[in-house]
């Protein structure tokens, strides 16, 4: 029979993971006992996608708002450091803020506006208008800030973030000093120790900073790349990717983790015969056309996957097949016709008009994307998700 289905994407129910478990092992069992229950079967080229909160559990990598702070005491001196473009997170940043406002006498923080990197708005363009600021070049110190747009609380959060960083900063026993600015020279005027917290941009931020002569620079993945006190630790990416576990602990982004998802993929083949794909996903990389938030808050959507999640799509658009190469064929014709164009398309399709709004992006970030939504960030409790279908065309 004629296969009906395209991409099929399923969350899988596991145990809590905890520090030491067999995760490789877990997840291949959760993976295999689901089949079982739900009545179907593993095929080759299945993606496994695990959530790196669970990879990052498995290996117990934590650490402490105290472990933060000894470690920025130590790399940019305990004094008075700019802290700079944080996005404005509860559950991201407000943990790390504490941990470094402890590591300090006083911070400087500068925020971007009228929104954070990933589009958590201070304020609208609209405000910034009618008040006649330009975002660009004006520096907007606390009191001017209020004094034109008052109080400010997010759209979803109905949290001030303005206040409650200030807040955090004060009650750790540092000083806070807040400002809101969107180039990086201009926390010089006030420290020349700066840690820049932003993410996607850091490494234009750390040069623009560096060039106008800041004496210490370090970004989130300068922070915490090295056990501090016996803590968890990224030698990659730092506190970049790290989520707020308890009121004093961080769950940092998964370290070395490629051995994971070969390891599930050898056990797959091994257990079914099949070969499955297999990798570790965080944040998807979507934006909320409501609220205007860009999902991506860790580092990258995927720190590791095997082999053949390497590359971007290679896919014919149909719908230009079918208005433009076969416009005058219908039924069976225009299906053959459209089936062997697919199995006769080029090996690369890159600046074919035929390929034109395929989504050429990564198929980590593709896949990943679709598994974040799967699985959602609540009490689903699917840290697991298999995706059917994904590499399958018209023609399978």
């Amino acid at each position: 029979m004629e296969r009906r289905v395209g991409t099929v994407s399923r969350g899988i129910r596991c145990p809590i993971i905890r520090q030491g478990d067999d995760l490789a092992n877990i997840v291949v069992t959760s993976v295999l006992d689901a089949c079982q229950s739900e009545g179907f079967e593993l095929r080759d080229k299945d993606v496994i996608s695990v959530t790196e909160s669970i990879v990052a559990r498995s290996q117990g990598n934590y650490a402490t708002v105290q472990d933060i702070a000894d470690d920025v005491r130590a790399k940019l001196g305990g004094e008075t450091i700019g802290v700079i473009f944080p996005i404005l997170s509860r559950n991201r940043f407000a943990i790390c803020l504490k941990g470094i406002a402890m590591g300090a006498k006083k911070v400087v923080l500068m925020l971007s506006y009228p929104s954070d990197e990933v589009g958590n708005a201070l304020l609208t363009y609209d405000q910034l208008d009618e008040a006649g600021i330009n975002p660009y070049s004006d520096v907007l110190t606390l009191e001017k800030y209020r004094e034109l747009f008052g109080e400010n609380k997010h759209e979803f959060t109905g949290v001030d973030y303005v206040q409650y960083y200030a807040d955090i900063i004060t009650a750790a026993g540092a000083e806070v000093e807040v400002i809101f600015a969107n180039q990086p020279k201009t926390i010089l005027n006030y420290t020349d120790k700066v840690l820049n917290c932003d993410i996607h941009t850091r490494v234009r931020t750390k040069r623009l900073l560096k060039a106008a002569g800041a004496k210490v620079v370090c970004g989130l993945d300068d922070i915490l790349t090295a056990s501090v006190n016996g803590s968890g630790f990224n030698a990659k990416y730092g506190l970049l990717g790290s989520n707020k576990s308890t009121e004093d602990q961080i769950k940092l982004f998964p370290r070395e983790c490629q051995w994971l998802v070969e390891d599930i993929q050898k056990s797959i083949l091994e257990k079914t015969g099949k070969h499955v794909e297999v990798m570790v996903y965080g944040d998807g990389a979507f934006k909320d056309p409501q609220g205007k938030i860009w999902e991506l808050a860790d580092p990258v959507v995927s720190p590791a996957f095997t082999a053949g999640l390497v590359g971007t799509p290679n896919e014919l658009k149909l719908k230009y097949l079918a208005d433009n190469d076969f416009k005058n064929l219908n039924g069976a014709q225009l299906r053959d016709a459209i089936a062997d164009a697919i199995q006769h398309k080029e090996g690369s399709l890159v600046g074919n008009m035929a390929s034109q709004g395929t989504t050429p992006r990564q198929l980590t970030d593709l896949i990943g994307s679709l598994c974040d939504l799967t699985s959602g960030s609540g009490d689903k409790g699917t840290p697991v998700v298999l995706v059917q279908g994904y590499f399958d065309n018209f023609t399978d």
